[in-house]
């Protein structure tokens, strides 16, 4: 299989199946001496592991992290990293009975298109669990760049009609809110907006965002490469997501030159912006504003009420799914975005070192 592997110089690659032995992460790439352990990966796994609340799947798992190479002495060595999570809590009798038809909604049928063949338990390599290796390796990723004064935050902006307040932006509530959002108020609405979606056996989808801030301007390329086009890659390689924004998104298509050209100024020796239209990226390269990156989370496809599809010998049936699912995946979802951010900043950063030949002289002149 292609496509498991992300990342130019920070370069990961995930393995593992819902329902497998494992799942994980081999990171390449990540230079030396970084302070780390697995407590330090855990804090991340612990933010998108499921049966933590009511709005997330009953599945109860550990995601305990394992560091099995690339960390001596609690130190990275610049080897291959590589990071293990056991299955504990597969029930895949659960998901028996869907190897006989493709749920709506799911990758059953593309999966099998492609493939001649799909691992029916639980979703095998398109489930959600896969995100485990791309939080665990975002976690690294993000504490390399708070060493370097630049953080990462991600949150839920809204679930069905209802939406954070961003005026009354809360950090501790991203984390203590079962939502997720950065609005204790709007989070109750939401919790009472998705008790009264369950009790109709439904789903609902939502807006998660990602701020990054202290990147310095000049990191991204102009034409192939752009940060804002990789940062899209990233974000809609997230299985659930199906739209993302930089900035202020598709508002721009509405604007007029005059409303949308954030205007230059100085602050002391340093240029910065009035406005942040552009989301800190101009031309594919960061600016040195704050990078916002908003992604839309379809609805979880996982839904409780009868169905109609197609079973494997062409007949069209109807369906009522059963099994562990989410009735919002945004919650557990903002890490994942986080750490896919990160990771791309990361990579970025790495790669923006060969673009100025002072960079590689000041280095190795002796």
């Amino acid at each position: 299989m292609a496509g498991s592997t992300y990342g130019t110089i920070f370069r990961i690659t995930t393995w593992g199946e819902s329902h497998g032995r494992a799942l994980g992460v081999v990171i390449d790439g990540c230079p030396a001496g970084l302070t780390l352990s697995e407590a330090d990966i855990q804090v991340y796994l612990d933010r998108r592991k499921p049966g933590q609340s009511l709005l997330s799947t009953p599945r109860k798992e550990d995601d305990a992290v394992e560091i099995l190479s690339g960390v001596f002495e609690g130190r990275t060595t610049g080897t291959p990293i590589s990071l293990m999570v056991r299955n504990t809590s597969q029930r895949s009798a659960d998901y028996s009975e869907i190897a006989s038809y493709y749920r709506p909604g799911h990758a059953d049928y593309t999966f099998n298109a492609k493939y001649g063949f799909r691992d029916y338990r639980g979703g095998g390599r398109s489930s959600g669990r896969e995100t485990i290796g791309r939080v665990a390796a975002g976690a690294i990723a993000a504490k390399l760049l708070k060493e370097m004064g630049i953080t990462v935050t991600a949150y839920t902006r809204s679930i069905g009609p209802i939406e954070a307040d961003i005026s009354k932006f809360d950090r501790e509530a991203i984390l203590s809110t079962p939502t997720a959002m950065p609005d204790k108020q709007a989070s109750s609405l939401a919790e009472a907006y998705l008790q009264e979606t369950m009790s109709q056996l439904d789903s609902s989808g939502g807006v998660m965002e990602c701020l990054i801030e202290g990147l310095p301007a000049g990191i991204g390329d102009p034409v192939f490469e752009k940060l804002d086009a990789n940062l899209g890659k990233a974000i809609l390689s997230i299985g659930a997501v199906k739209a993302v924004e930089i900035g202020d998104g598709v508002k721009v298509s509405t604007a007029k030159g005059s409303e949308n050209n954030d205007s230059f100024r100085m602050d002391g020796k340093r240029i910065i912006k009035n406005t942040n239209h552009a989301g800190g990226i101009l031309g594919g390269i960061s600016d040195g504003s704050p990078i916002l990156i908003r992604a839309h989370v379809k609805p979880t496809p996982s839904i409780f009420r009868p169905q109609n599809t197609v079973n494997t010998n062409g007949e069209e049936i109807s369906v009522q799914i059963k099994g562990r699912h989410d009735p919002v995946i945004l919650p557990r979802a903002v890490v994942v975005m986080e750490s896919m951010a990160a990771i791309t900043i990361l990579d970025a950063l790495m790669i923006n070192m060969s673009a100025k030949a002072e960079n590689l002289i000041s280095f190795y002149k002796s």
